[in-house]
């Protein structure tokens, strides 16, 4: 269980319907995955998201040429998973820290964020295993996104969480930082040093958090968003 923390008085405040309605899409793709609902009886998730090579081949074309099916998988990626364990995973990821950026960016920036960083993601990771026929799926990349843009807008924040002592959980209250830093630093460790062709997308983490620390920092420098405050979830 985990919740966020602040030092004002609890506010009653919108639910994120942006964020539900990624999740239902989400779902809707997994199960028709899972039944062969939508005419997709047949077809593997892999055919649903982007092949690296075919990526890098369709931007060796003229910008114009670039709307690909190749291309489009960046996007569309996003929202399909392998199995059921591998969406839960994401979309718990996904409300912990998507609520709160939906509340400080707006649905429509959540959503603009969501995917144009987590096709980004995606990029660096075609671009990183140009060579790959092997399709690549998951939220992961978009997640990782509003990681980042979480801890950019909202550095000094505390994460509510229970933690396992012996036979019971103690609650307590951590500093996001601590607990995305570490987080991010699996990541990295994992991209450095993990297998090359593991089955986990980590350069699409890693590009992803980036992107969002990025953007955070830009919105708080130039777009007035250094007086946001963090609130209750």
């Amino acid at each position: 269980m985990i919740e966020h923390w602040s030092s004002g008085r609890r506010q009653s405040l919108a639910w994120p319907w942006m964020l539900t309605l990624c999740s239902l899409v989400m779902l809707a793709v997994r199960v028709a995955l899972e039944t062969g609902m939508g005419g997709v009886e047949g077809q593997s998730a892999g055919q649903w998201g982007f092949v690296p090579a075919d990526v890098m081949a369709a931007l060796q074309q003229p910008p114009a040429d670039w709307i690909h099916a190749g291309i489009a998988g960046l996007f569309a990626a996003l929202f399909v998973h392998g199995d059921w364990l591998h969406l839960a995973g994401n979309l718990a990821y996904l409300w912990v820290f998507g609520v709160t950026v939906e509340r400080a960016l707006g649905p429509w920036g959540l959503a603009a964020s969501f995917l144009f960083l987590g096709a980004l993601a995606n990029l660096v990771l075609a671009w990183q295993t140009g060579a790959s026929t092997t399709p690549v799926i998951g939220a992961s990349g978009g997640v990782s996104a509003l990681i980042g843009i979480y801890l950019g807008l909202f550095p000094v924040s505390r994460m509510g969480l229970w933690l396992p002592l012996g036979l019971y959980l103690q609650f307590a209250r951590v500093p996001a930082l601590l607990v995305i830093g570490s987080w991010f630093t699996l990541q990295l460790m994992y991209t450095v040093f993990g297998p090359e062709s593991g089955a986990v997308a980590w350069w699409a983490h890693v590009a992803g958090f980036v992107a969002g620390v990025m953007l955070a920092i830009v919105l708080r420098l130039f777009l007035g968003r250094a007086a946001l405050q963090i609130q209750d979830d």
